[in-house]
């Protein structure tokens, strides 16, 4: 983990992490979820999007573009899904883990469906994915990560929680773990707009050099 921190809604964020390699990502983009009810906001999540800091070789297209072109340009997420990525998503309120998972496998299950592409071995892969967080407890403070490696079409999930010990699941169909790329890194689409805000920020920055 880097020294360096940044705070996201009182959440701490390292802003450099190192996986299995020794190279490390950088913290590009942050934000929340969350939900308005009756005019009161109900913060759910921290996020954290961990990219390989040569990430700007891979987006030569985009270059000059502005923060507010990338935010509404689909085609510009699309890429990113092809460069190594960490997600690190930190609980603000408490839910079950099988609400957490039922919102993914249905945001997953109607992407596929969009672009035909659900069939028997997606909803298998969904399968395992919902029972992973099935059981668990979502308490303030528990850490969800995704690890996205380029070596292979992977998903690589962990879940820890106070006073028990990390799980992990791996999801090896390449249809789903786009889409589950995609649910916060889905530009107009993805289920994060403060985090979509701020990796188009960072990208307008970089891009502009």
């Amino acid at each position: 983990m880097g020294s360096e921190m940044v705070m996201v809604d009182e959440v701490s964020f390292p802003t450099e992490i190192i996986i299995n390699t020794n190279k490390p990502l950088a913290l590009i983009g942050h934000g929340i979820t969350d939900i308005e009810i009756h005019f009161l906001q109900i913060k759910y999540n921290a996020i954290g999007i961990y990219l390989e800091k040569e990430v700007v070789n891979h987006l030569v297209n985009w270059k000059g573009k502005k923060e507010n072109e990338l935010s509404e340009d689909d085609t510009f997420f699309d890429a990113l899904v092809s460069v190594e990525k960490f997600f690190r998503v930190v609980v603000i309120k408490e839910i079950k883990g099988s609400q957490y998972g039922v919102q993914l496998e249905s945001a997953v299950r109607d992407r596929l469906a969009a672009i035909d592409k659900y069939e028997e071995k997606e909803e298998e892969a969904l399968e395992k994915l919902t029972e992973f967080f099935q059981t668990k407890y979502f308490h303030k403070a528990s850490v969800i990560t995704f690890h996205f490696p380029t070596s292979s079409p992977t998903a690589e999930i962990s879940f820890v929680t106070q006073g028990k010990e990390e799980v992990k699941m791996k999801v090896e169909n390449g249809n789903v773990v786009e889409m589950i790329q995609k649910w916060y890194l889905g530009g107009t689409r993805a289920v994060s707009p403060t985090t979509v805000k701020s990796l188009a920020h960072k990208f307008g920055e970089l891009l502009s050099n």
